[in-house]
């Protein structure tokens, strides 16, 4: 019997195929002495290993009398690959607090604190499901099948279904993620502290084998096959896993024996199985990033990056055989986001197909042969490693500050009872209501100098005369000749070469038709990278929503949208009324941070009305204009300080 906290080395026996339940759940067995165990883990660990591998085993939980299996929690596993033990189980772990700081201060304005782990229980798989179809590339419509075991019955869903014969989900079981290989392996992303309204899972990272053949297009069109064997070591890239290689090669030798239909179901299986055994590079291939669009843009997904190359290059993801010293990816977003450059990735070249291909050296001498092949080739050291660059840039800053001296702003209006219903004009004059005219002062002696490039806020009680602020501020900046829109008394005076844009709901707002929010975009930008470059910036992250149009938005991202027009105008000026009114305290502070970010580097200069403290926590503005009685003034620094304390 196999003593606790002791060290035991074994060679596992049977294990070309492995006894699952499903897809996730594997048992691999494992010879020790004269007895085999059998140790339970995620299939898609289990399935890497061969008959004949040698392991070493730490027992932490004693078997039963009689019993020679160990469950999930019970032992720790490594792989014993050319003298090095390979960490195999528990499964990778790692916990990240993910602070998100003010641009200027470096002051945090709040934290993810996160849970990054090797995908292993069911509900893992379905959260991944789910989080499939938000996924920029995805082609499935639907993408999982469900399985329920108790009339094996197959069932399509992006969610966990309910049987239609057995009328529950109770037996239903995830099958299959579609997209998938059998050779992935999946790193999640939990929320370790959330909300109750906030999902588990907010994210999740696929690694595979690299693909098998990679041709190179330049840009006249043509094409250089076998690209990456003509930069690296072949040995780096094979044997990968091509099921469809060995099944095409062995389908010819059945089709002599057998019909076309079985001929194929024989061999499909075992084409996979031979091909897991064989698969042995050196390289590993992120091939999906996904992360919910409510937490994009927001540095979970770099995140769930790094430690994914922390899990490859630990743990020889996803064979544990050759040590890693590369890793790939194949992304048409990236022409798009620098997401993946921001972690190290190199651009390098396109393939066939014309997607852009990117790699991350995990050893110094694949950093050698990168630098020297961006060095030496005469494309590629063009861009430098680089395929995206911001394109929103500066702006044409304001060249002088905007100056209100001495603006007062009296509103009238007559008050009158005709045309009123007899009923309620004789409850009005009981209360001593009559015909009047009503004039109401605003502001009064308003003296505020606002600098080029400068982020203020404008708090005050509802009905102070925040809106009126704007209102008259915009009104000079377009020479508006409507007393709406002018002050009463005093002047306001703005740089000539102010390009203003502003959101006052319900009165000035950006107008969408029945185009796709990213046509609205593109059609003020004339430049698709820059579009999306806006989006991303707004929170609108989810390549579902850019084909969406305005009407099929939900109320906040309605309001996102609008925003991204405003910032498609490419404006030096910005105002906002009622900022981030109908988003959570969570993402108003995403997008408020965001905004703050991109005035800053652009050079805008942002006046926004909010009275959420989170909001200006985040913005970190320069000023802060108080309103109310009749006034408007600036705060002191002290009252800046105890606000945004």
């Amino acid at each position: 019997m196999l003593k606790i906290k002791e060290k035991y080395r074994g060679v596992v026996v049977g294990a070309a195929a492995p006894r699952f339940k499903h897809r996730w759940f594997g048992i691999l067995e494992v010879l020790i002495g004269a007895d085999v165990y059998k140790f339970y883990m995620s299939g898609t660990i289990a399935q890497w290993f061969v008959e004949g591998n040698e392991v070493e085993v730490i027992i932490k939980k004693k078997p039963k009398e009689g019993q020679k299996y160990f469950d999930f929690d019970d032992y720790e596993l490594y792989k014993v690959v050319d003298g090095e033990l390979i960490p195999v189980w528990p499964v990778f772990s790692k916990e990240v607090v993910l602070p998100r700081a003010n641009a200027v201060t470096g002051k945090t304005i709040y934290s993810y604190h996160l849970h990054a782990r090797e995908a292993v229980y069911e509900s893992d798989f379905e959260a991944i499901a789910e989080l499939e179809q938000y996924h920029y590339a995805s082609k499935k419509v639907i993408v999982a099948i469900w399985r329920c075991e108790k009339c094996n019955f197959l069932i399509r869903s992006n969610t966990k279904p309910i049987c239609p014969k057995c009328r529950t989900d109770k037996y239903v079981r995830i099958f299959e993620i579609r997209g998938s290989t059998p050779a992935s392996r999946f790193l999640v992303i939990e929320l370790v502290k959330r909300e109750p309204f906030e999902p588990r899972i907010v994210g999740y990272v696929r690694v595979d084998p690299p693909i098998p053949l990679m041709h190179r297009r330049l840009p006249d069109g043509k094409i250089v096959r076998n690209i990456r064997e003509k930069i690296f070591p072949k040995e780096w890239f094979q044997p990968t896993f091509w099921p469809e290689m060995i099944y095409r090669e062995k389908l010819m030798e059945l089709r002599k024996m057998y019909s076309r239909p079985i001929a194929r179901s024989k061999l499909w299986e075992e084409a996979k199985w031979i091909s897991l055994k064989s698969t042995n590079t050196a390289a590993a291939r992120i091939s999906r990033v996904v992360v919910h669009p409510d937490y994009r843009s927001d540095g979970i997904g770099q995140m769930a990056v790094r430690v994914a190359i922390e899990w490859i290059a630990s743990r020889r993801i996803p064979e544990m055989r050759k040590r890693k010293h590369l890793v790939e990816t194949i992304a048409m977003m990236a022409r798009y986001n620098p997401f993946f450059e921001k972690i190290g990735f190199k651009y390098l070249w396109d393939t066939a197909g014309g997607r852009p291909v990117l790699y991350y050296p995990l050893t110094d001498k694949a950093k050698k042969i990168i630098d020297e092949f961006l060095r030496t080739d005469p494309i590629a050291k063009k861009h430098s490693g680089r395929l995206c660059v911001s394109k929103y840039g500066k702006v044409d800053m304001l060249s002088g500050p905007i100056i209100l001296r001495n603006v007062g702003k009296i509103y009238e209006n007559i008050l009158t009872l005709r045309d009123i219903d007899p009923h309620v004009r004789r409850v009005l004059e009981a209360f001593g209501v009559r015909e009047r005219k009503i004039q109401r002062l605003v502001l009064r002696n308003v003296n505020i100098a606002i600098n080029p490039g400068e982020i203020i806020v404008v708090v005050g009680a509802s009905g102070a005369g925040k809106t009126t602020l704007l209102r008259l501020i915009y009104g000079a900046a377009k020479k508006i000749d409507d007393p709406k829109f002018k002050p009463t008394t005093g002047s306001i005076v703005v740089p000539d070469n102010v390009r203003a844009s502003i959101m006052l709901p319900n009165e000035i707002e950006p107008e969408f038709g029945d185009e796709s929010i990213l046509e609205n975009i593109y059609r003020k930008t004339k430049d698709d990278s820059l579009a999306v470059e806006i989006l991303n910036r707004t929170g609108l992250s989810d390549a579902v929503l850019f084909r969406a149009k305005f009407s099929e938005l939900s109320t906040g991202q309605k309001e996102r949208a609008k925003l991204a027009s405003l910032l498609a105008d490419k404006p030096n000026l910005l105002l906002i009324d009622e900022f981030a009114s109908h988003l959570d305290r969570l993402t108003a502070m995403r997008i408020a941070k965001k905004l703050s970010d991109l005035a800053r580097s652009a050079g805008i200069t942002l006046i926004l009305v909010t009275h959420r403290v989170e909001i200006i926590r985040a913005l970190n503005p320069d000023k802060i204009i108080f309103v109310g009685y009749g006034t408007a003034r600036e705060a002191t620094e002290e009252e800046k300080k105890a606000l945004i304390a």
